[in-house]
């Protein structure tokens, strides 16, 4: 445990050793367990460990199972994964998370491997904020974070894996 309002790079530094290969090799962390919004490099540099000082930057302190992840994480395929999670843990009671979260795992599927059109990651945003907040739970929101998360900070990347799979397929 930690005192609120730690520097996140301090609590990493302090309590797990740094990032493999250096804070320069950061890619990007998810501060509060599986459910909030990934965050760049660029942010976690500065930010602090507290509900303000996340929800400031998009993101939340959740359960705060700090994830972190070095440039070697293929991100789309990290948060694909909790996709697929969140698909596994919906009851289905509720429409948009039934039917929300099958989309959004069959979505980043496709992203991982670039077989999408550029034009479906606004598509994919769409549907995260069809399921954010309408559910009964918070399982909905917590399947929507995450992509929204990769969508706000890692479009770029998203956009060139489609690319350089239709160049690959000559799409």
């Amino acid at each position: 445990e930690e005192e609120m309002s730690i520097p996140l790079r301090e609590l990493i530094e302090k309590h797990v050793g740094g990032v493999r290969g250096g804070w320069d090799n950061l890619l990007g962390i998810i501060p509060g367990g599986s459910s909030v919004p990934v965050l760049p490099k660029s942010i976690c540099d500065d930010v602090l460990m507290d509900f303000d000082a996340l929800k400031a930057v998009n993101s939340g302190l959740g359960t705060a199972a700090v994830m972190v992840m070095d440039k070697s994480t293929d991100i789309i395929k990290a948060i694909a994964r909790l996709s697929k999670f969140y698909k596994h843990e919906s009851c289905g009671q509720c429409t948009p998370c039934r039917e929300g979260t099958g989309w959004l795992m069959q979505l980043m599927d496709r992203f991982v491997e670039g077989n999408a059109d550029v034009r479906e990651i606004d598509m994919l945003d769409e549907i995260s904020r069809q399921i954010e907040g309408h559910t009964i739970c918070a399982l909905g929101d917590a399947a929507a974070w995450p992509v929204q998360g990769l969508i706000r900070h890692f479009r770029p990347e998203m956009e060139a894996r489609v690319k350089k799979f239709q160049a690959a397929h000559r799409r």
